[in-house]
């Protein structure tokens, strides 16, 4: 059984799914019904659209802080690891030479 295709929307169709529940007034679960999409889906990206107005942002510039923070925490776990190897092994070698 082939596991189902998980579909990729643009921004700009996010910001224009949040503008016609804004502007038309309509509840969020016909307009995502209209456009075929979950309402959870909707509120989400409602959510975000409002979150990112309210610190003057864009949701795309927010996505892109969120990536490179997501990726600064691999990073620094990944040295973390690795600084803590360095302490075992310096260690191990100073009672090797003892």
């Amino acid at each position: 059984m082939a596991a189902p295709i998980r579909r990729q929307f643009t921004d700009a169709f996010k910001s224009e799914a949040v503008r016609l529940i804004r502007e038309s007034g309509r509840p969020v679960a016909q307009v995502a019904r209209e456009l075929g999409i979950g309402d959870s889906l909707l509120y989400r990206w409602q959510g975000e659209q409002g979150q990112a107005e309210s610190q003057g942002r864009t949701r795309q510039a927010m996505r892109v802080e969120q990536d490179e923070l997501t990726r600064l925490r691999r990073e620094h776990e990944t040295l973390r690891k690795e600084r803590d190897f360095l302490k075992r092994a310096a260690a191990f070698f100073a009672r090797e030479s003892q």
